[in-house]
């Protein structure tokens, strides 16, 4: 006879969420006097796809930066897996780093070497496969971002979503576990983002990656987003599903998503106007209040 205490067993750990790959812990960071991120803690959980919104200044992109432990936080910690990362020095980051994918914001592409030589960059750099190998791997990717037939072409000949999607191609080349996505469909049409996020949804469930996306655009973030995340001047704002931001009435999550200025913004253009100038608008045929 099983004991009544373990009957809810099986369908609790059934609504577990999944295990964070990526955390911060309470991670502050200061530039000088200047400080940029404060006391943020966030888990980034494995498998799922968590959007990072925030106004331009907020952090977002310095965050990015100590996930991949390009720099350090002045106090707190930050974890991949079971690995401290800012307790490592640059000879153990390395091998961390291949875990980890990387789309820039303007794709960041050698100009003088073709699609097949950008995507097989890393794999030259990082790893001991035979050519062959390497380009099969190649490829594999480019099929992967519906590019099959741009690999001996060159940068300038691609449209700028073309030349995201060879980015992409080379940020996923050492099958990485995570992908972060700096303003992914920064610079392109709404057609053109729509196939970036079609791409982010298509590699989180083929290749059953992380993916942490900085982004701008709301359209983006609402397609491909499990979670999401505000900053806003360092600090947490809010987190939680879509819906929660959709549902939310704090006045600045509101601005945000409604695309509004703050009152305190628009005053800085548009100032009263000082005698002089009110003196040259009424010559000119009359002022503005």
């Amino acid at each position: 006879m099983r004991d009544a205490s373990q009957v809810d067993l099986a369908p609790a750990a059934a609504t577990m969420p999944p295990e964070p790959i990526v955390r911060l812990v309470n991670v502050t960071k200061r530039f000088g006097r200047q400080q940029v991120l404060t006391k943020v803690s966030l888990e980034f959980a494995r498998g799922r796809t968590t959007v990072v919104l925030g106004p331009s200044g907020c952090g977002k992109s310095v965050m990015l930066k100590h996930i991949i432990g390009l720099i350090k936080p002045s106090t707190g910690e930050v974890w991949y897996e079971q690995t401290r990362l800012d307790a490592l020095g640059e000879a153990r980051l390395g091998p961390i780093r291949q875990q980890f994918g990387v789309l820039f914001q303007h794709g960041a592409l050698f100009d003088s070497l073709s699609v097949g030589q950008n995507v097989a960059f890393p794999l030259i750099e990082h790893t001991r496969l035979h050519r062959p190998q390497r380009e099969r791997r190649v490829k594999d990717v480019l099929r992967l971002v519906g590019l099959s037939d741009a690999e001996e072409k060159m940068p300038a000949e691609l449209s700028g979503g073309q030349q995201k999607r060879v980015a992409l191609a080379r940020a996923i080349i050492l099958r990485p576990k995570v992908i972060l996505y700096d303003e992914p469909t920064t610079g392109l049409d709404p057609i053109r983002a729509d196939v970036i996020n079609e791409l982010i949804l298509k590699l989180q469930r083929e290749l059953q990656v992380t993916s942490i996306v900085v982004t701008h655009d709301l359209t983006s973030a609402f397609k491909v987003a499990d979670e999401m995340v505000m900053l806003y001047d360092g600090k947490i704002l809010l987190q939680g599903l879509p819906d929660t931001f959709r549902a939310s009435d704090a006045p600045l999550v509101r601005r945000f998503l409604e695309g509004e200025a703050t009152p305190e913004e628009l005053a800085e253009i548009r100032p009263q106007l000082g005698p002089a100038r009110e003196e040259m608008a009424a010559e000119a045929g009359g002022s503005r209040p």
